[in-house]
């Protein structure tokens, strides 16, 4: 009942200013973008204690390699780059040195690869090359026996995480969470082979999880037959959002003339048409892509969405016209989901699929997600 009646709030409130979106989107001003943006960085860094003056959390320590923490340091990597803050940069060149620039415990598993990301930027602004070496030798053990099994995703008594295909790619999330570090180390080292294996991967997941008829990804095998209860296909807006911000952040790292760019461009491109026939009236997408009506706000998806639309537009992938509207509508939302005190609500728990939402629920990928929408929606002209 209590999600029920915040949603009725919430939807009261947009509605005010919802047919204006409809009509006429302004620009949003890169002073205002940033400053909302700062707002819940940090809110999001005195929860984790990444501020100065600030005591580090012991629960900072225990998740600190985890895929839900590292989507918001990614995150923060693109907003420091647009601030040039020297509280953001020392919060991840911290972080780094906090996980002793280790990846997460599973050797293959992709979301353990996610925190090298920040570590590639680290790199980048102030840390030796030495801070790359546990990464390198992580991968460089994936190499010398990579996995070879099937990508389709079943598991036994023992739960989710036995599923064999885990240590491949056999989900559309891993697309966010490991090529781009495979690919960076590359680029960093000179060393293709992990580019190589990395964009190997990423089509073979996408030829196995990719929906020609729909331009979506499905989550994973488990849901290339299932539908809802109109009988439409289940495709996560979080999950695909995954992807079209990875895709994102591998573009913007491959030089001009990669061979794998124009592909990479193509499949952006038809999947920024398809989302763009999907983004509600009040700016959001849906948790289930399929399914607007009666559907909660959602900030996760909605972030990465907004972030994809905002860089291809900013790229000159996506014509301005079209696409700069949805994404200034998109940024609209977002900020409506942002508390008082920074705290980015609306976002869906931890999941593998469409769920319910909570005005008051927060996680640390949102937040990445929205620090990714602030740092292009605010170079938007």
């Amino acid at each position: 009942m209590r999600a029920t009646r915040n949603f009725a709030i919430f939807t009261a409130a947009l509605m005010l200013t919802a047919s204006a979106l409809a009509a006429t989107v302004e620009p949003q001003r890169r002073d205002a973008v940033i400053e909302v943006g700062e707002k819940v960085a940090n809110w999001q860094l005195q929860q984790l204690g990444y501020l100065p003056g600030v005591q580090l959390l012991p629960e900072t320590r225990s998740h600190a390699k985890a895929w839900e923490i590292a989507a918001f340091w990614v995150g923060l990597t693109r907003f420091a780059d647009l601030t040039q803050a020297p509280a953001y940069r020392q919060a991840l060149l911290d972080q780094g040195r906090t996980n002793a620039w280790q990846l997460g415990p599973w050797l293959e598993f992709a979301d353990d690869h996610a925190i090298g990301q920040s570590y590639l930027w680290a790199k980048k602004n102030g840390a030796k090359a030495e801070v790359l070496e546990p990464m390198r030798r992580s991968f460089d053990k994936i190499l010398a026996n990579p996995p070879n099994v099937h990508l389709s995703f079943y598991f036994g008594e023992e739960g989710y995480g036995s599923a064999e295909c885990l240590v491949r790619w056999c989900w559309c999330d891993a697309l966010f969470m490991s090529p781009q570090a495979m690919i960076g180390l590359s680029l960093e080292t000179g060393d293709r082979r992990y580019a190589d294996y990395a964009f190997s991967e990423f089509w073979a997941t996408t030829e196995f999880l990719f929906d020609p008829a729909e331009s979506l990804y499905f989550r994973d095998s488990r849901f290339f037959e299932k539908r809802d209860a109109s009988k439409r296909k289940l495709f996560w807006s979080r999950g695909n959002g995954w992807v079209f911000a990875g895709i994102v952040n591998i573009l913007q790292i491959l030089p001009p003339a990669h061979p794998e760019r124009a592909r990479m461009e193509a499949l952006f491109q038809q999947m920024a048409a398809r989302l763009l026939t999907l983004q509600k009236p009040d700016g959001y997408w849906s948790p289930s892509l399929l399914a607007a009506e009666n559907s909660p706000p959602e900030s996760s998806g909605t972030g990465f969405f907004t972030y994809g639309m905002a860089y291809g537009v900013n790229s000159g992938l996506l014509e301005s016209a079209t696409y700069k509207p949805a994404a200034n509508r998109g940024w609209v939302a977002l900020t409506k989901a942002v508390g008082k005190a920074g705290r980015l609500g609306w976002v869906q728990q931890v999941s593998d699929q469409p769920d319910v939402v909570n005005e008051a629920d927060t996680h640390y990928y949102g937040v990445g997600a929205f620090l990714l929408a602030a740092s292009e929606v605010a170079k938007l002209q």
